[in-house]
């Protein structure tokens, strides 16, 4: 630990189990399976029809006030953090103003997905085809994102070359707020700036009158959600009333702390808990974002911690934190069927990072980082996920517990260097100060809380179908027409330079596409759907009299990813020592193979599989192929800026888009055959790493993994034997150290053997609870799409 940290740590108090009211929570959390809840849809188009004469800033914070007011809310027998998303435990709502054609085509099919199943009653369709629908053909977000875009850019997303389905139907997220200004000062401060900041207006200027608009906006919604927080008060004081002595004085203290957060600033552990759960329930309901995430609640919680442990105790304390867990777990929204594949098994990657520096550079660990990483251990889901910071003074408590973690198969925590995420941020403009205050948004994207709109994210890119034109002179074979520019034929091409000057030609015409369509959907964000309470959390949109969407934030990014490094890289390299270094093979003829998928050609596919260089074996000849590949996809894509003023960075991570991606790329040059799914993140191909962990990190490593400065993900499999005891955790920290020491952005570890994977694919009913590590997030392996599992199946199990 630092000398300067004067922060006494007790590693004792993260050694509390989970109590039996988080055990009976829990349980019935499993039982609920999740279903469509239409009130939100009923009750903002009611709010729509009511204020269509309005300016858009106010028709969103008096659609936010309808909703609150008139929502269901219930609190359950063993609460005592309380708020509900919708009308039923774990269900979703419908937020008919991004998007809902897809939704409408795909009613029927939601509770006969083949995975993210949604129940959905015969009442609620009747109410979504003839209240909702009709009312919003025509006028959603999607609809106008799609008018400012061209046929090009269109035909490229139809192809697979790249999707911005996201936010295309869906709200942004991938934001962080000031959670610190809330606890400690309330939203009554956030509305008195607001009116400070509205009373200096001048409405005879006419930017003036539109950010006058957007501060009206701010006082609406946050009024707005601290009656929100009085309903729950009032509905406490109702049930008290029946309740037994016990549980009449719990129901109290809740009524009390409603009354009190998040109006007013918190006091006590307990409250600060509360008003936290408050403010982030209420961006879900507004905003249909996910990544909506708390990053570094060791710290800004850490001084209500500090001042009542004593009061609390180690095991209410642990208990209280236990169950926000599985509040935020609860927290669901309902995509549509694309996207549900790259982002299978219901997740909202509500990320929660402890650990690292502080502002000053000193180490950060408390007492609060090691509870928040047994309440992960304790409550055992899939979310909220949790993020650890790594750097040259993290104490050895830490990494231990960490490790401990890892090892129990919930593909979590996921490890982070801040020896290169600091860096990174710095590159793009931050000051050090927010560099070392960094947090994680959704799967692996670094941010500063508070003063960052990032549009992480932001489209999944397939570097691998960009390989696959160039090699078919702008052609796409899967869809039969000619999609991009004709970069030469394969016929013509006399070097391995003339293979990679087709690849950047084509990569340079679709990462334009790319950047043009973000910036559609991202103008269509602005004009549509501004959000006002959760932009009055955000620096500096009440001074700047913009929402996040209009670029009212300090920082603004727009951050796609690049998808099939492994695969691009492997397939180059196949090329280059088969085609031109050794001849082996004319790359004419390695490409009628392809064009047959192999057929009749396996001798060949073989050679391709098991004698060609391969990423993610520490070999240069491989390795330095795939980091020139990536590079000329981050080059490009920082060439762009955003209608926010702010500027395009690359990441390196899929979510689980490597799966749909793949479906749409014939086979490629590396022996993959067609259809298959591409290579995880920054992952090798799984079979591919065959020389050990060690081997592998140090081939990632050697990516530019500041320029992906959006971030870059590293999945490993270890089998549960080779990381136990003493000795195994030993080898998990040591492993990730190496990894870090020599430039590696981020990894992450599932420990769980193939044998269970496969017997919980064949016997679901057996592993209900199963939560393994998909992407830049966990889920329950058995609700999984069967092509995901197969994925998380085929990667390679590592031996520490």
């Amino acid at each position: 630990m630092s000398q300067k940290q004067t922060v006494q740590i007790n590693s004792a108090v993260a050694e509390h189990g989970p109590s039996n009211r988080v055990e009976q929570v829990k349980a019935r959390f499993l039982t609920q399976t999740p279903e469509i809840c239409p009130e939100r849809a009923r009750l903002i188009t009611q709010s729509y029809k009511e204020t269509e004469a309005l300016p858009m800033h106010l028709r969103r914070a008096k659609a936010l006030e309808k909703i609150l007011a008139g929502m269901s809310i219930f609190i359950e027998d063993d609460e005592l953090i309380v708020g509900n998303q919708c009308s039923k435990p774990r269900s979703t709502p419908i937020f008919p103003e991004f998007s809902c054609k897809w939704l409408e085509d795909e009613l029927d099919r939601l509770a006969k997905r083949k995975a993210d199943v949604f129940l959905i009653s015969e009442d609620t369709k009747a109410v979504l085809r003839d209240e909702i629908f009709p009312y919003w053909a025509g006028k959603t977000n999607q609809e106008y994102a799609t008018s400012l875009m061209t046929a090009e850019a269109l035909a490229a997303q139809t192809a697979g070359v790249f999707t911005v389905g996201n936010y295309y139907f869906n709200g942004v997220g991938h934001i962080s707020v000031d959670y610190k200004k809330v606890l400690h000062n309330g939203l009554n401060e956030i509305i008195a700036e607001a009116e400070a900041a509205k009373a200096k207006l001048d409405f005879a200027d006419p930017e003036d009158m539109k950010k006058g608009q957007f501060l009206d906006a701010v006082i609406i919604s946050n009024k707005a959600v601290i009656a929100f927080a009085n309903r729950f008060a009032a509905e406490a004081e109702r049930l008290a009333a029946g309740a037994d002595a016990a549980r009449k004085a719990e129901l109290l203290e809740i009524a009390r702390i409603c009354r009190k957060v998040p109006a007013q600033p918190a006091e006590s552990f307990y409250e600060a808990l509360q008003s936290f759960w408050f403010i982030q329930l209420v961006i879900q309901i507004e905003s249909n974002g996910h990544s909506i995430s708390p990053m570094r609640m060791d710290q800004y919680l850490y001084p209500f911690y500090a001042a009542d442990k004593a009061n609390l105790g180690a095991e209410k304390v642990q208990e209280l934190v236990d169950l926000l867990w599985i509040k935020m777990a609860g927290i669901n929204k309902v995509r549509d069927e694309g996207s549900t594949q790259a982002f299978g098994g219901y997740p909202m990657f509500q990320n929660i990072i402890v650990g690292g520096v502080n502002r000053h550079g000193e180490d950060a660990t408390n007492e609060l980082s090691l509870i928040m990483m047994q309440a992960t251990a304790n409550t055992a889901l899939y979310g909220p996920s949790l993020s650890v910071r790594i750097h040259e003074g993290t104490p050895t408590l830490f990494w231990k517990k960490a490790a401990e973690v890892s090892r129990l198969g919930l593909g979590m925590p996921a490890w982070y260097n801040d020896r290169v995420v600091i860096p990174g941020l710095l590159s793009r403009g931050l000051t050090l100060e927010d560099a070392r205050d960094y947090g994680i948004i959704g799967c692996v994207e670094p941010q500063v809380g508070g003063k960052t709109e990032g549009w992480h994210d932001a489209a999944f890119f397939s570097m691998a179908k960009v390989l696959e034109l160039a090699l078919n002179n702008g052609y796409d074979p899967m869809g039969k027409v000619q999609l991009g520019p004709q970069t030469g034929s394969i016929q013509d091409f006399k070097s391995f330079d003339d293979v990679v000057g087709a690849y950047k030609k084509q990569m340079a015409y679709f990462v334009k596409l790319l950047c043009h369509s973000d910036n559609a959907v991202d103008l269509a964000h602005g004009k549509n759907v501004p959000l006002p309470f959760l932009s009055g959390m955000v620096e500096d949109c009440i001074g700047r009299g913009k929402a996040v969407q209009e670029g009212g934030a300090i920082y603004n990014f727009t951050g796609p990813q690049g998808v099939g490094v492994a695969n691009v890289g492997d397939s180059l390299a196949a090329i280059k020592k088969f085609c031109f270094d050794e001849q082996i093979i004319s790359l004419p003829e390695l490409k009628a193979a392809m064009d047959k998928d192999f057929e009749g050609a396996e001798e060949l596919r073989q050679m391709l599989v098991n004698r060609a260089p391969k990423y993610g074996n520490d070999d240069d000849y491989a390795d330095e192929i795939a980091v020139m590949a990536t590079d000329v996809y981050c080059a490009e894509v920082q060439k762009y800026r955003n209608p926010r003023n702010g500027i395009f960075q690359p990441g390196l991570y899929p979510v689980s888009a490597n799966v749909p991606l793949g479906a749409v790329v014939a086979a490629t040059p590396d022996g993959r055959k067609c259809g298959h799914p591409l290579a995880d993140g920054v992952s090798p191909q799984g079979g591919f790493d065959i020389s050990g962990p060690t081997a592998t990190v140090c081939s990632v490593a050697k990516l530019d993994h500041i320029v992906a400065s959006n971030g870059t993900l590293l999945n490993q499999k270890f089998s549960p034997d080779s990381l136990a005891g003493d000795d195994g955790l030993q080898k998990l920290i040591a492993v990730t150290d190496t990894f870090f020491k020599r430039g590696g952005f981020h990894v992450q570890y599932n420990v769980v053997s193939r044998q269970v994977l496969e017997d919980a694919q064949a016997n679901p009913e057996n592993y209900r609870g199963l939560v393994v590590r998909v992407a830049g997030y966990s889920a329950f392996f058995t609700v999984l799409d069967k092509s995901i599992q197969n994925d998380i199946i085929s990667r390679t199990e590592q031996v520490a």
